[in-house]
Protein backbone atom coordinates (compact mmCIF):
# COMPACT_ATOMS: atom_id res chain seq x y z
CA UNK A 1 0.00 0.00 0.00
CA UNK A 2 1.35 3.41 -0.94
CA UNK A 3 2.02 6.11 1.65
CA UNK A 4 -0.63 8.27 -0.01
CA UNK A 5 -3.22 5.50 0.35
CA UNK A 6 -2.21 5.00 3.99
CA UNK A 7 -2.70 8.72 4.58
CA UNK A 8 -6.13 8.69 2.89
CA UNK A 9 -7.18 5.59 4.84
CA UNK A 10 -6.69 7.55 8.08
CA UNK A 11 -9.26 10.17 7.13
CA UNK A 12 -12.69 9.86 8.69
CA UNK A 13 -14.68 12.66 7.11
CA UNK A 14 -18.41 13.32 7.46
CA UNK A 15 -20.74 11.92 4.84
CA UNK A 16 -23.84 13.58 3.43
CA UNK A 17 -26.87 12.74 1.34
CA UNK A 18 -27.00 15.07 -1.65
CA UNK A 19 -30.23 15.38 -3.60
CA UNK A 20 -30.76 16.85 -7.04
CA UNK A 21 -33.89 17.71 -9.00
CA UNK A 22 -34.11 18.82 -12.62
CA UNK A 23 -37.43 18.90 -14.42
CA UNK A 24 -39.35 15.75 -13.48
CA UNK A 25 -36.18 13.90 -12.47
CA UNK A 26 -34.90 13.61 -8.93
CA UNK A 27 -32.03 11.67 -7.48
CA UNK A 28 -29.93 11.39 -4.35
CA UNK A 29 -26.78 9.69 -3.16
CA UNK A 30 -24.47 9.26 -0.21
CA UNK A 31 -21.44 11.52 -0.63
CA UNK A 32 -18.12 11.32 1.15
CA UNK A 33 -16.18 13.90 -0.82
CA UNK A 34 -17.57 17.27 0.33
CA UNK A 35 -16.40 20.23 2.35
CA UNK A 36 -16.75 23.92 3.00
CA UNK A 37 -14.12 25.49 0.78
CA UNK A 38 -14.46 29.24 1.40
CA UNK A 39 -15.43 31.43 4.35
CA UNK A 40 -16.11 34.71 2.51
CA UNK A 41 -18.16 34.16 0.53
CA UNK A 42 -19.30 30.87 2.04
CA UNK A 43 -18.88 28.09 -0.50
CA UNK A 44 -19.22 24.32 -0.24
CA UNK A 45 -17.90 21.77 -2.74
CA UNK A 46 -19.67 18.46 -3.34
CA UNK A 47 -17.98 15.82 -5.50
CA UNK A 48 -20.31 13.42 -7.33
CA UNK A 49 -19.18 10.22 -9.02
CA UNK A 50 -19.64 10.33 -12.78
CA UNK A 51 -20.95 6.75 -12.55
CA UNK A 52 -23.81 7.93 -10.34
CA UNK A 53 -27.30 8.85 -11.58
CA UNK A 54 -27.32 11.78 -9.15
CA UNK A 55 -24.40 13.25 -11.07
CA UNK A 56 -26.39 13.04 -14.32
CA UNK A 57 -29.42 14.76 -12.75
CA UNK A 58 -27.23 17.34 -10.98
CA UNK A 59 -25.67 18.42 -14.30
CA UNK A 60 -29.06 19.91 -15.21
CA UNK A 61 -29.91 21.24 -11.74
CA UNK A 62 -29.45 24.85 -10.66
CA UNK A 63 -29.57 23.91 -6.96
CA UNK A 64 -28.54 20.91 -4.84
CA UNK A 65 -29.57 20.02 -1.30
CA UNK A 66 -26.94 18.75 1.14
CA UNK A 67 -28.17 16.78 4.18
CA UNK A 68 -26.01 16.18 7.27
CA UNK A 69 -26.72 12.72 8.67
CA UNK A 70 -26.24 11.65 12.27
CA UNK A 71 -24.50 8.43 13.30
CA UNK A 72 -27.85 6.83 14.11
CA UNK A 73 -28.97 7.18 10.48
CA UNK A 74 -27.09 4.20 9.06
CA UNK A 75 -30.28 2.90 7.41
CA UNK A 76 -30.81 6.12 5.50
CA UNK A 77 -27.13 6.22 4.51
CA UNK A 78 -27.35 2.63 3.25
CA UNK A 79 -30.56 3.44 1.38
CA UNK A 80 -28.95 6.31 -0.56
CA UNK A 81 -25.47 4.77 -0.80
CA UNK A 82 -26.20 1.11 -1.41
CA UNK A 83 -28.70 1.43 -4.25
CA UNK A 84 -28.53 3.00 -7.67
CA UNK A 85 -31.19 5.34 -8.96
CA UNK A 86 -30.73 3.62 -12.32
CA UNK A 87 -32.61 0.63 -10.88
CA UNK A 88 -34.83 1.95 -8.05
CA UNK A 89 -36.66 5.09 -7.03
CA UNK A 90 -34.69 6.02 -3.91
CA UNK A 91 -37.47 8.35 -2.78
CA UNK A 92 -40.14 5.62 -2.71
CA UNK A 93 -40.78 4.83 0.95
CA UNK A 94 -38.72 7.82 2.15
CA UNK A 95 -40.48 10.87 3.55
CA UNK A 96 -39.46 13.98 1.63
CA UNK A 97 -40.80 17.33 0.60
CA UNK A 98 -40.09 19.94 -2.01
CA UNK A 99 -37.67 22.52 -0.69
CA UNK A 100 -36.39 25.88 -1.86
CA UNK A 101 -35.91 26.23 -5.62
CA UNK A 102 -37.61 22.86 -6.25
CA UNK A 103 -35.00 20.85 -4.34
CA UNK A 104 -35.73 17.59 -2.53
CA UNK A 105 -35.46 17.68 1.28
CA UNK A 106 -35.44 14.51 3.39
CA UNK A 107 -37.84 14.73 6.35
CA UNK A 108 -35.62 12.49 8.51
CA UNK A 109 -32.67 14.88 8.24
CA UNK A 110 -33.27 18.17 10.03
CA UNK A 111 -29.84 19.62 9.16
CA UNK A 112 -29.58 20.64 5.51
CA UNK A 113 -28.71 23.44 3.18
CA UNK A 114 -29.67 24.26 -0.38
CA UNK A 115 -26.91 25.65 -2.56
CA UNK A 116 -26.95 27.26 -5.97
CA UNK A 117 -24.54 25.53 -8.35
CA UNK A 118 -21.96 28.19 -9.18
CA UNK A 119 -19.73 26.00 -11.35
CA UNK A 120 -18.50 22.46 -11.89
CA UNK A 121 -14.97 21.15 -11.95
CA UNK A 122 -13.71 17.86 -13.40
CA UNK A 123 -11.76 15.91 -10.83
CA UNK A 124 -11.30 12.58 -12.61
CA UNK A 125 -13.97 10.01 -11.72
CA UNK A 126 -15.83 12.70 -9.72
CA UNK A 127 -17.05 16.16 -10.69
CA UNK A 128 -17.08 18.94 -8.12
CA UNK A 129 -20.18 21.11 -7.78
CA UNK A 130 -19.31 24.44 -6.18
CA UNK A 131 -22.33 25.51 -4.14
CA UNK A 132 -23.32 28.92 -2.85
CA UNK A 133 -25.58 28.20 0.15
CA UNK A 134 -28.93 29.98 -0.19
CA UNK A 135 -31.09 28.55 2.57
CA UNK A 136 -30.46 26.18 5.48
CA UNK A 137 -32.02 24.50 8.48
CA UNK A 138 -30.08 23.71 11.62
CA UNK A 139 -32.56 23.02 14.40
CA UNK A 140 -31.97 23.42 18.12
CA UNK A 141 -28.63 22.18 19.42
CA UNK A 142 -28.10 18.45 19.32
CA UNK A 143 -27.57 16.33 22.43
CA UNK A 144 -23.95 16.38 23.59
CA UNK A 145 -23.43 12.82 22.31
CA UNK A 146 -24.67 13.58 18.76
CA UNK A 147 -22.06 12.89 16.09
CA UNK A 148 -22.22 13.23 12.30
CA UNK A 149 -22.29 10.09 10.17
CA UNK A 150 -18.68 9.49 9.10
CA UNK A 151 -16.84 7.33 6.61
CA UNK A 152 -16.05 4.78 9.33
CA UNK A 153 -19.79 4.49 10.05
CA UNK A 154 -20.44 3.43 6.45
CA UNK A 155 -18.68 0.08 6.81
CA UNK A 156 -20.83 -2.56 5.16
CA UNK A 157 -22.48 -0.22 2.66
CA UNK A 158 -21.62 -1.43 -0.84
CA UNK A 159 -21.86 1.26 -3.51
CA UNK A 160 -25.07 1.00 -5.52
CA UNK A 161 -23.16 1.55 -8.78
CA UNK A 162 -19.77 0.23 -9.91
CA UNK A 163 -16.84 1.94 -8.20
CA UNK A 164 -14.31 3.17 -10.80
CA UNK A 165 -11.05 1.26 -10.63
CA UNK A 166 -12.41 -1.39 -8.25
Amino acid sequence: MSAVQQFLDRLDYPMYVVTAAAGAERSGCLVGFASQCSMVPVRFMVWLSTANRTYRVARSADFLAVHLLGRAQYGLAAHFGGRTGDEVDKFAGVAWREGPAGTVLLDEVPDWFVGRVERCMDGGDHVGFLLSPQEAAAPAPRPSDWQPFRLSDSEGIEAGHPVPGA
